[in-house]
């Protein structure tokens, strides 16, 4: 397979290239990425090679395109960082002093092994052998009892069985958590090379284009191109069919049924310099293993074709909504369901979906702005529970629909970064606990104020959200690293439990896997990436893939990092796209469409 060329050094980044900019000044309030701070001090040596520098700039939207731009990216990474103490993130203190997650290790004094002043020597010793395994006698009698009770309660169930990898989750000292296994197997050799990439694709000049939408199936891996979707054959990037639009996919539903059908919302005809956006009007269902579109929709309000800024879909409905309007259709049919009752004070912003359906609901006026967040009846549009957000947050995203969880930057109106979670019970509408993730110690992002499904850093399971931490300084004399923590969802407090980037990595959860987190490692400057699976109970990280460390190789991953691009993994393959197509940059900075990786196992 054919590898992209590298960059010559210091190469500025073309106009509107993939991945984060260069680095530069810290954005200002209102940027949501927290107050500028101080540049960090120099080494005095530096590496025998440099680290690699963020990758290159992310496009811009084009002027006219439909409401949400594509997120700022991040200045230089880490600032705004607070210098961390013993115990940070809500690690326990260790009340003996000594460093580490566990109890502190007993030691036995020296002179009671060996006999010293006052000591009674091998008699002493004997006594201690006996004592310690009493101890271990009992340990395993109370431990004997307790696992006997848990099969006990859930019928037989072994809560400690791990995943067909051994991936599983399980209950221990650690804050605890589900043991539902995962699916994603533990490899022997997680090595992995790159099993194919897809240029970029050609767009006119000073134009950028939405390429959103990917989406991974047992037959295809699937990818929006430049007005059109295309399935690949998943090891060898082949291409097994291709659906033609009239225009740019400008939003497509994350979510997927069980028959792998999915939807997209798309522009009635192809940008032009004159127009370069139509309107994101007409919506569609995809048979992702068919290759097929289903049906064509859209809807109108006062004579004009409604422009959606959100599409999903849960229990076989896809709901599409913005600032306009919004509709609901039958995913198989296309038939239409219901549309959104709006007034001159309320209407839906958008849709969450997957296991639940959930509005997002604007009431008031502009000046005192009241969100409602509504869990609706996916076929009738019927409320089912409501819970009012605080005065003073303008826009929200939904991370899950079940539990439910809701984020929002509280007092502030760009929805980039994160102020505040907000776990609520769907069923009575009743908000369970608020938790507070203030943007200069956690990374999570929402982008855009009206996609509504666009939260990178934070996933839920088990009853728990789990947050990517702000970079900071790590324990080389150049590196950086970061962590994920966990809260509880009841009760809002951290459980302890935290997961290590390492060294020059940093990590960001990706998606659940049963009780266990997925998360992406970004690679230092001689590394590849990394795909690992973080024991929900334990916490103790497994890795599942290691991208090769060749540099042409790692400058084409890293301009594919989670906040600008789509990552998918399963069983030991991993695709990154860009969700943006711009122009073409130089012949040494080639840009690509995916890479995908594979293991070599």
């Amino acid at each position: 397979m054919t590898q992209p060329p590298p960059p010559p050094p210091h190469q500025p980044p073309p106009g509107g290239g993939f991945g984060p900019p260069q680095d530069q000044p810290p954005q200002q309030p209102g940027g949501g990425f927290g107050p500028p701070q101080p540049p960090q001090p120099q080494p005095q040596q530096p590496p025998a090679q440099p680290p690699q520098p963020p990758a290159y700039g992310y496009p811009q939207a084009p002027q006219g395109a439909p409401q949400t731009p594509p997120p700022t990216p991040p200045a230089s990474p880490g600032y705004g960082y607070p210098g961390q103490q013993p115990g940070a993130y809500g690690q326990p203190q260790n009340p003996y002093g000594q460093p580490g997650y566990g109890y502190p290790q007993q030691t036995v004094p020296l002179h009671a092994q060996s006999g010293g002043p006052g000591g009674g020597g091998q008699k002493s010793y004997t006594w201690l052998v006996v004592v310690a395994a009493a101890v271990v006698a009992i340990a395993l009698v109370i431990g004997g009892v307790v696992i006997a009770r848990s099969g006990d309660d859930d019928g037989g169930k072994d809560d400690t069985a791990s995943s067909s990898g051994g991936t599983g989750g399980g209950d221990d000292d650690n804050g605890g958590g589900s043991t539902t296994p995962g699916k994603e197997k533990v490899p022997a050799n997680p090595n992995s090379r790159v099993l194919f990439q897809v240029p970029a694709p050609k767009v006119s000049d000073d134009t950028t284009i939405s390429v959103s939408g990917s989406w991974l199936t047992d037959k295809a891996y699937v990818k929006s191109g430049v007005s059109e979707i295309v399935g690949y054959d998943p090891d060898k990037g082949t291409e097994l069919w291709t659906i033609p639009l009239p225009g740019p996919v400008c939003r497509a539903a994350k979510h997927v049924s069980e028959d792998n059908l999915t939807a997209v919302a798309f522009e009635p005809a192809k940008p032009t310099k004159a127009k370069p956006s139509h309107g994101c009007s007409q919506v569609a269902a995809i048979d992702l293993d068919a290759g097929k579109k289903l049906w064509t929709k859209s809807a109108e309000v006062d004579g004009r074709l409604i422009p959606y800024d959100n599409i999903t879909l849960s229990g076989g409905t896809v709901a599409a909504g913005g600032t306009s309007g919004g509709a609901a259709f039958d995913l198989k049919s296309g038939k239409s369901l219901w549309v959104p009752k709006a007034n001159d004070s309320c209407y839906d912003l958008g849709y969450a979906g997957g296991p639940k359906m959930v509005a997002v609901r604007k009431c008031g006026s502009y000046d005192q702005p009241q969100l409602n967040i509504q869990t609706i009846d996916p076929k009738t549009g019927k409320v089912i529970s409501e819970y009012k957000m605080a005065e003073g947050v303008e826009y929200a995203s939904v991370i899950s629909t079940e539990p439910l969880v809701v984020a929002a930057e509280a007092g502030q109106s760009d929805s980039i970064g994160i102020s505040d979670v907000f776990s609520i019970d769907n069923k009575t509408g009743k908000l369970r606990i608020r938790i507070s993730v203030p943007g200069d110690q956690y990374a999570a992002r929402c982008s855009g104020v009206t996609t509504i499904e666009a939260c990178t850093g934070v996933v839920v399971g088990n009853d728990r959200l789990y947050v990517e931490t702000e970079e900071h300084q790590g324990g080389g004399e150049y590196g950086r690293t970061n962590e994920i923590v966990a809260f509880d969802l009841a009760t809002g407090k951290q459980t302890g439990q935290r997961a290590d980037a390492g060294d020059r990595y940093t990590i960001t959860p990706l998606r659940m896997d049963g009780g266990n987190v997925i998360a992406y490692k970004r690679p230092p400057y001689n590394k590849g990436g990394q795909i690992v699976s973080i024991d929900g109970g334990s916490f103790k990280e497994t890795k599942l893939l290691e991208n090769p460390a060749a540099k042409t190789v790692r400058d084409v991953e890293t301009r594919m990092l989670p906040e600008y691009a789509e990552l998918l993994y399963s069983q030991g393959r991993l695709y990154m796209s860009a969700r943006f197509a711009s122009e073409l940059g130089t012949e040494y900075q080639k840009k690509y469409h995916v890479i995908a990786f594979g293991r070599t196992d």
